[in-house]
């Protein structure tokens, strides 16, 4: 019997793709942080998240996961305290938001590196 790589790493792999996704949208709203009219999006991570889960929890060893496509779960934010000139996105929240996600991101990239350290340690007999 084989080792499905996929179900292996889980929604990992997904949830790293997300949040590089979810680290450009967020930059795109602090540089538009002064434009007026304009609209901040995010993502519903948890959405996204349940959605994979759901896939690789179903799947067989043979089966091999979609590629990740995350446009569905794009969001417009709603503002703390609207601005008059129109625009959503606020600094502070922004900031806040893209610190959040560089550290998940940190955190599922550890994950993975430790998930992989297994399983080579696996292969190899250890």
């Amino acid at each position: 019997m084989g080792i499905s790589v996929d179900k292996a790493l889980g929604v990992h792999q997904y949830a790293l793709a997300m949040q590089v996704e979810r680290s450009r949208v967020i930059a795109g709203n602090l540089a538009n942080v002064d434009t007026p009219g304009y609209l901040a999006r995010d993502y519903d991570f948890k959405t996204a998240l349940k959605d994979v889960a759901s896939g690789v929890a179903n799947m067989s060893s043979q089966d091999r996961l979609p590629d990740a496509d995350f446009s569905s779960d794009l969001r417009y934010r709603v503002p703390m305290q609207p601005s008059e000139d129109g625009n959503t996105s606020e600094l502070g929240v922004e900031q806040t938001q893209f610190a959040s996600n560089a550290m998940d991101f940190q955190t599922s990239l550890t994950f993975l590196n430790l998930t992989l350290g297994g399983i080579r340690k696996a292969i190899e007999g250890q």
